[in-house]
């Protein structure tokens, strides 16, 4: 149960209304505090919607850091999400495996990506050397949304986790298909 209430639009001033446009539990609870809702939004719509960086590195980007942090909120809503932008359950397992160490069969991008945004996770940012191989593989334009899109999710995370947000029903099917390790 999440530690803030949910709200509905009912609930909300009618030009605070919108910010439920999603009707996901993020949502209901962010929007407690109206600016902070329209903040967060911002940044999340211009990543999904506006930045430069490949859709499906950016969802494997977001899901590395879900799967590292043992978000059952973030993985569940971007393994849904990911599907629409081209992530596969193929690469699902490979992000896993590569997490684990193992070699996979991802192509040499995906797998930069992925290691970028675990370097990013565990802090304090991207080293050396895989920047430098970032650089060699991606203009600095998506360089720089890998590396806004990586630190968001990791505040994401905390946030989530902070707040208990609760999976909604409909997403608990992709946790179940990919759980995390016991």
């Amino acid at each position: 149960m999440a530690r803030v209430p949910y709200l509905s639009q009912a609930d909300l001033k009618p030009e605070d209304q919108p910010l439920l446009a999603r009707d996901i539990s993020l949502h209901k609870a962010l929007v407690n505090n109206p600016g902070a809702a329209r903040a967060f939004s911002g940044l999340g719509g211009y990543i999904r919607h506006k930045s430069v960086l490949n859709p499906r590195l950016r969802e494997l980007a977001i899901l590395q850091v879900g799967w590292l942090a043992r978000s059952p909120y973030e993985w569940s809503h971007h393994v849904k999400i990911g599907y629409d932008f081209g992530v596969t359950d193929d690469d699902i397992v490979a992000l896993i495996a590569e997490t684990n160490g193992e070699a996979t069969a991802l192509e040499p991008i995906a797998r930069l990506v992925l290691k970028a945004a675990r370097e990013i996770h565990a802090g304090p940012g991207i080293g050396y050397e895989t920047f430098a191989a970032l650089r060699a593989a991606l203009d600095t334009e998506s360089i720089i949304d890998l590396v806004v899109t990586a630190s968001f999710y990791c505040a994401v995370v905390r946030l989530l986790a902070s707040l208990e947000i609760d999976v909604e029903e409909s997403y608990m099917p992709y946790l179940k298909k990919y759980p995390f390790p016991v």
